[in-house]
């Protein structure tokens, strides 16, 4: 079985070709992305460092290992699915010859030896090429952390020999696993039912179908019930959950999609003769089409999932801020410079936040453990009065009229932590430290909040001096706002808007690190699916010669049936995108990356169906018709 399965490599290049192009970087993509979550979680803090820079230093590569878990995660997903669902698709392709392999005598245990070890062979040498590729695909995503500023410029992934287990898994494993199911299927049709491909054959939506694409749905449905019932940081889990798995189970239930469209595409185009053929292709075709929009369907809901949920946080972030936060100018100034705005002439109120460079030690404990955290960032110096007038949030806990003298409160930023009213916080200045009593708890915000919250004397005043304040100014009726010269002046709406344009960057590095090589993985996918859908299909395009059409015709024939299950992949993932947003509070849909998504999808799948098409229609149709597969 052996040799002929090597034998069937090179009658069925091309469609080997696409499964192991998938096997190779499918490898490549999960190995890379452990190698980097293992260097970042074990990287050396480089010494000569202030405990400051130190601890953002480590809180850096703390991000980045987080980071490239949630990397790992979605790139064994996209591993295990597209690898699994191209093999399937090969045996697929290939149910007549296996029908004829049974009807001269093969039995079923040497079909499933034949299928599992071309899947070997393909899976081995796919591993051997994803290793070396795995280790060149850390250059671009180490390049992306450190676009982010998790890590340091010179970092880079160390090599780690026990990650070739998990690449040997994801190439050979993940291979015989998609190799098994469909050996399975096509051991279990009857041989002329294949050849004449009717009966079991024909019908696609089996019950196991059924039964996964429909539990996947209801699993998403559920999570978007729970996600309105949980915190902020559940609710955002949740939504790429459920851009994952309903991506997953919107292409297991793409066959359904499929004969609409058909009927879509006939009423368009029922007045062209090749309107009416693609249409037939479509409805006969349903196997074909349903695996060729699968991958499209998981880079579409998958992508559009993700920045729709970032893109309706930064515009909730947008009017929480607007709606939360009191004034007419924002001023960016030092603490001294901040002091001077109460006295200048038509200004009504301030409330000065002073950012200040101190060190803050609390100890954690929740549910029976306990760690020792350091903050250095977000610990803002504020009146609690002027604060109170110029925030309409209210604490969850305590008071913050009694933020006076040694004490502190908790910041919307660390609601998360643990800290509760009464409990003790050491904070160090220079030249000394002391203990600081916590007396509130601010809620939780959308938008990014301070840490802690502190009163002046509870910092030496030379350090609020020079630390950067951010002052909200309120005018009186008529007053000028030009009479405000102090530190660098803009109006509220013009600093919230700079502040979302800021989110809305870290939010794009964010996802370009998260989906960079999965999306480039799944693209490749989309144009590998057309290519081996388009492989087999040179007999069917030399028959539509034959009964009279040209060979233009038949590519333009090809090429309307590829857009139609573009189009089916498109709309499948904005459903999945749909599922994510229901969820929200706020929904704000990325049309600028629907259509660039869009317009790439239907010009890739349109180019490789055209190449694809001429490669197949380049025989003469007579040889074609008349040789024997």
């Amino acid at each position: 079985m052996l040799r002929l399965s090597v034998s069937t490599f090179g009658d069925k290049r091309r469609l080997f070709g696409g499964a192991l192009l998938t096997v190779a970087l499918g490898v490549a993509l999960v190995q890379s992305s452990l190698l980097l979550m293992g260097s970042t979680a074990r990287a050396r803090i480089p010494d000569g460092l202030d405990p400051a820079t130190a601890d953002r230093v480590r809180s850096g590569f703390d991000g980045a290992a987080t980071l490239m878990g949630m990397t790992v995660l979605l790139s064994g997903f996209l591993g295990f699915f597209i690898v699994g669902s191209t093999f399937a698709f090969t045996v697929a392709q290939r149910r007549r010859e296996l029908a004829l392999l049974r009807l001269v005598g093969g039995g079923r245990g040497q079909l499933y030896r034949l299928l599992l070890a071309e899947a070997l062979l393909l899976g081995v040498t796919g591993t051997a090429l994803g290793v070396p590729l795995g280790v060149v695909a850390t250059w671009p995503q180490s390049w992306l952390l450190n676009a982010l500023g998790l890590v340091p410029d010179d970092f880079s992934a160390t090599w780690e020999p026990r990650v070739l287990w998990v690449s040997g898994f994801v190439g050979i494993g993940v291979s015989l696993l998609g190799v098994l199911s469909a050996a399975r299927r096509a051991a279990a049709v009857q041989p002329l039912e294949a050849l004449r491909d009717s009966g079991s054959v024909h019908r696609v939506m089996t019950v196991g179908r059924w039964l996964t694409g429909l539990s996947m749905v209801a699993f998403c449905a559920g999570l978007v019930v729970l996600a309105q019932r949980v915190e902020l940081a559940g609710a955002l889990a949740m939504s790429m959950m459920v851009a994952i798995v309903g991506a997953a189970g919107l292409s297991v239930l793409s066959p359904l999609v499929v004969p609409l469209a058909g009927r879509v595409l006939g009423l368009l185009l029922r007045s062209t003769v090749l309107g009416q053929v693609a249409e037939a292709n479509l409805r006969d075709g349903v196997r074909r089409s349903a695996s060729t929009a699968a991958p499209l369907i998981v880079l579409t809901g998958l992508v559009l999932g993700l920045a729709g949920t970032m893109a309706s946080l930064t515009e909730l972030s947008e009017q929480e801020q607007q709606r939360t936060t009191v004034g007419d100018l924002v001023v960016e100034s030092t603490g001294a410079e901040a002091d001077r705005i109460a006295t200048l002439p038509g200004v009504a109120g301030v409330s000065v936040e002073v950012s200040v460079p101190i060190h803050i030690q609390a100890d954690l404990r929740e549910q029976g453990w306990s760690r020792e955290e350091n903050y250095y960032d977000g610990l803002t110096v504020v009146d609690p009065a002027a604060y109170h007038e110029a925030h309409l949030i209210r604490p969850r806990a305590g008071d913050l009229a009694e933020l006076r003298g040694d004490t502190i409160a908790v910041g919307p930023a660390l609601v998360g932590e643990g800290i509760r009213v009464g409990d003790s916080v050491r904070a160090t200045f220079p030249g000394g430290e002391k203990q600081l009593r916590v007396v509130a708890v601010m809620p939780e915000t959308v938008a990014e909040g301070a840490s802690f919250l502190l009163p002046r004397e509870a910092v030496p005043a030379e350090v609020v001096a020079e630390a950067p304040a951010v002052s909200l100014v309120r005018l009186a009726p008529g007053a000028d706002p030009a009479a405000v010269t102090v530190g660098k002046v803009s109006t509220l709406d013009d600093w919230i808007a700079a502040d979302v344009e800021k989110q809305q960057q870290d939010n794009t590095a964010f996802l370009a690190a998260l989906m960079g090589l999965s999306g480039l993985y799944a693209a490749v996918a989309v144009v590998n699916a057309v290519v081996m859908a388009g492989a087999e299909r040179g007999v069917e395009f030399a028959a539509a010669r034959v009964t009279g059409l040209t060979r233009r015709q038949v590519v333009w024939m090809a090429l309307i049936e590829a857009w139609a299950v573009t189009a089916i992949g498109l709309g499948l993932g904005c459903l999945t995108l749909a599922g994510v947003l229901v969820g929200m509070p706020v929904v704000a849909v990325p049309w600028r990356l629907l259509g660039f998504l869009a317009a790439g999808a239907f010009t890739a799948v349109g180019v490789t169906s055209v190449w694809t098409t001429l490669l197949a229609t380049r025989p003469s149709p007579v040889s074609l018709v008349a040789a024997r597969e």
